[in-house]
């Protein structure tokens, strides 16, 4: 049995598809660089502005029909991480999100797109919000480059549960990293 689990398993793994990785920049958070207090989280103990930043990619694999953005704290003291954002059915001609998209009441949301629940029980940015004293935690921005131009989703999903479906349906990633402490 051991042995046929151990075969099982390495064909999947063989059969993994390499996704394309494509760019992701920001004019408000730096790869490898301490997020600002502007994006902190408001609530749970924290007081930043909640803010979410501008984000911009580039190069995105051929036969992109849409775009999902992710935000997601490895580091938190969970077992299973903490998720911040998800929007997902952003067109494929939308390249860019502007500094707040992830406010709802902004209206800077790209048309068609949506918001799944993070982990704070909102469809919305949720921004960092570590333990005070923490060391700061890792906050991994991804953009995903999909094959289907509109995720089935129900209103109230988590985003856990999006997050399957993108991983199902990627053609590429654009990844950047941040940090974020208090």
């Amino acid at each position: 049995m051991i042995k046929l689990t151990a075969l099982c398993c390495a064909g999947l793994l063989a059969a993994a598809p390499t996704l394309f990785a494509f760019d992701l920049t920001s004019t408000d958070v730096k790869a490898g660089a301490a997020m600002a207090k502007q994006q902190e989280y408001n609530g749970s103990g924290c007081d930043g502005r909640n803010l979410s930043p501008e984000l911009h990619w580039t190069h995105a694999p051929a036969g992109t029909r849409s775009f999902a953005v992710t935000l997601y704290d490895p580091d938190a003291p969970t077992g299973s991480g903490w998720w911040h954002w998800i929007m997902f059915n952003i067109p494929a001609d939308v390249h860019t999100l502007r500094r707040d998209a992830g406010n709802p009441a902004s209206g800077l949301a790209p048309k068609g797109s949506m918001e799944g629940r993070t982990d704070f029980g909102i469809r919305a940015f949720g921004g960092p919000c570590p333990p005070r004293g923490d060391k700061p935690h890792r906050y991994q921005f991804k953009v995903y480059a999909l094959d289907i131009a509109h995720i089935d989703a129900a209103p109230n999903s988590r985003a856990a549960q999006i997050d399957f479906m993108l991983h199902a349906h990627s053609l590429g990633v654009a990844k950047l990293q941040a940090t974020y402490g208090r």
